[in-house]
């Protein structure tokens, strides 16, 4: 159900040929920007969705008033080939700025500055060795790759620097790159397990891998200072002036340094992200409670995803969470709730859900005599949950009096659910449960929707079962 927008879906595609405008954008109400998962750029921890390069799409958005869509990719040439037939508006990744990618692409202010570095693994016994006797037992000088064999990640540019590197150094350097789906850290991992030998990264990326694999060493220089910065596609114009003003505004903000740091500097909690069983990227789960929630998911018919979603929206998977209204635990149910399907003591996890799965189903039975669609239900359901059905019994009733469709939630019900906050609608006649203020409501079915688009990218529907 709620199937997540793919790769390649046609429903998102521009014309690439039209230049992409802010008023397109707004127009469309959301930014379709494209990216890779890793520890630092996008990804999912502990429920939430995180990463530097989303930190940043959703400032430069809520600067837009729109929302953010995420497309994801591991393969940086799949990226470009995505922007160039319109499937996104940029690629927001931790790309080098090149005269070759520059012909075909535009490239935004620069965020940060790196170099290419070798990562090399160190000898053995290093730690008994001296921090001379162990640079002299590395390469610390470029002239002496010749004859290496050199790792690289594909479509990355640390093919071309090598490339360049040989013939400046007049000696045969063996480049192999990987495939398409092994990302740089991947890669590094090889190196310190022994697998290869060397391979190539940027600085910021080598030295939070340092976290974790103590016997890399990332010392030696390839390159010389290189830009950092994010693409759009060529005659963008008014799209690529408002993005860079934007960004050399917020390179003065501290809060630019602050996400920065969050996510490249602080490499303990890198390393934490990484271990944890709860770090999503192609694997992991989403909490503590995922069998409790898939158990319960399977019993109202949910993808357990939008279930574990809806949970995070509710307590952030704390179950001694209580709210100044009086709700209780993992979904946040009032004690009088709990007790009508089935649960005395809320701060019981299994018991708090169960509940909870209950309350879900006897609203989904509720609202199955108006609505036929299970998946636009499911936002009735929502906003239900949040709010109560009396509410948006109103609120169905101003949309068929007004024009709208009552069984359609955006740009319908949810448009006069949040009317009812003015005298005009929450004194109509058809309102039996007076004002309301929607806001909450409207963004809360927003939010866990959202959210659980993002964990269909990371997870998949049986965790337990290894998907191809």
């Amino acid at each position: 159900m709620l199937a997540l927008i793919q790769l390649g879906c046609n429903s998102n595609i521009e014309n690439p040929s039209e230049s992409l405008s802010i008023e397109k954008i707004k127009k469309r109400g959301k930014l379709i920007a494209i990216t890779g998962f890793n520890a630092y750029s996008y990804f999912i921890y502990k429920g939430k969705t995180m990463g530097y390069e989303y930190e940043l799409l959703k400032r430069f958005a809520d600067r837009l008033g729109v929302d953010v869509e995420i497309k994801v990719s591991k393969d940086i040439n799949e990226m470009f080939d995505l922007l160039e037939k319109g499937e996104g508006d940029l690629i927001a990744f931790n790309l080098t700025v090149t005269k070759e990618r520059k012909e075909k692409f535009d490239f935004t202010s620069y965020f940060n500055i790196t170099n290419q570095v070798l990562v090399q693994r160190k000898p053995k016994n290093w730690r008994r060795m001296t921090m001379d006797q162990i640079s002299d037992s590395l390469i610390r000088n470029p002239i002496d790759l010749e004859y290496k064999t050199v790792y690289t990640r594909k479509g990355s540019v640390y093919k071309t620097r090598l490339e360049n590197l040989s013939e400046e150094i007049g000696g045969h350097i063996e480049i192999i790159e990987a495939q398409d789906t092994v990302s740089i850290e991947d890669l590094i991992e090889k190196v310190a397990n022994g697998e290869i030998d060397y391979t190539v990264s940027d600085e910021n990326v080598a030295e939070l891998n340092l976290a974790f694999y103590p016997n890399i060493d990332i010392e030696t220089y390839i390159s010389f200072p290189q830009k950092i910065a994010w693409v759009v596609r060529k005659g963008s114009n008014d799209f690529l002036e408002e993005l860079n003003t934007w960004i050399e505004e917020f390179k003065k903000d501290l809060d630019f340094y602050v996400i920065y740091d969050r996510y490249y500097k602080y490499r303990n909690y890198y390393k934490a992200r990484r271990s944890s069983k709860y770090f999503l990227s192609d694997g992991g789960g989403i909490s503590q409670y995922d069998k409790l929630i898939q158990k319960y998911a399977d019993s109202i018919n949910w993808d357990w995803r939008l279930l574990a979603s809806m949970i995070y929206q509710e307590s952030n998977f704390k179950p001694d969470t209580k709210s100044w209204a009086g709700a209780v635990g993992l979904m946040q149910l009032l004690p009088e709730t709990g007790n009508a399907h089935g649960a005395e003591d809320l701060l019981d996890p299994e018991k708090n859900i169960r509940a909870g799965a209950n309350y879900i189903k006897w609203l989904d039975n509720f609202w199955a005599k108006y609505v036929e669609d299970k998946d636009e239900r499911v936002k009735f359901i929502l906003a239900s949950y949040n709010i109560g059905f009396g509410h948006i019994e109103d609120a169905r009733r101003l949309a068929e009096k007004y024009g709208g469709n009552p069984n359609v939630w955006s740009e319908n019900v949810a448009d006069f659910l949040l009317k009812k906050s003015k005298p005009k609608y929450y004194n109509d006649e058809v309102v039996k449960n007076g004002y309301s203020n929607g806001r909450e409501t409207v963004a809360y079915v927003k939010k866990i929707m959202q959210r659980y688009d993002r964990y269909v990218q990371f997870v998949g529907l049986n965790p337990n079962k290894k998907e191809i």
